[in-house]
């Protein structure tokens, strides 16, 4: 069962890398396309960090400084836009 986890975390990580190339790619406007490739990366930094790196059976402080992490980073980047 843990191994299928695993399976279905990396196949869904493996789409957002291909959503990801493919938004670089289209013809969308920089603001729009930075904000969803942000957007994407931080859902894949989420995903390796609570399954490949077991974060999500570590103390709710280190997953809440995460979460904050991800926010202030996607908040600074996106004022420089």
């Amino acid at each position: 069962m843990k191994k299928n986890v695993f399976l279905w975390v990396w196949i869904i990580l493996i789409l957002l890398t291909m959503s990801t190339a493919l938004i670089s790619n289209s013809v969308l406007s920089i603001s729009i396309s930075t904000l969803l490739i942000l957007g994407l990366s931080s859902l894949k930094f989420i995903g390796v960090s609570y399954y490949f790196m077991e974060l999500r059976k570590a103390h709710a402080l280190w997953k809440v400084s995460l979460i904050v992490y991800v926010l202030i980073f996607m908040v600074i980047t996106m004022l420089f836009i």
